[in-house]
């Protein structure tokens, strides 16, 4: 796999790990494992977002999208909003 895909921390195993899930038109298309302490610092958390450069299945470059990382967290947060809106209305 080479090229330059948008990829998205999906979580830290063991403080060691930082799996990136690799995305193509806004699908998920695969998982990348890298040591923790090569992401970009403010990527070191769920959810920072990355672009992320493969060259013969291997990264080489990895880039801290601030921007795409705060909109993809105010989308879940809006997201969130609306189904907690949904379940109270249902409550009353």
């Amino acid at each position: 796999m080479d090229g330059t895909y948008t990829g998205v921390v999906d979580r830290i195993e063991d403080g060691e790990i930082g799996v990136i899930l690799l995305e193509e038109d806004e699908e998920v298309i695969e998982q990348v494992d890298v040591p923790a302490d090569r992401l970009p610092e403010p990527a070191q958390t769920d959810g920072g977002v990355l672009s992320v450069t493969l060259e013969n299945d291997e990264v080489v470059a990895m880039e801290y999208r601030p921007d795409a990382t705060r909109d993809r967290r105010e989308s879940a947060r809006e997201k969130l909003n609306r189904l907690s809106e949904k379940l109270s209305d249902r409550e009353e």
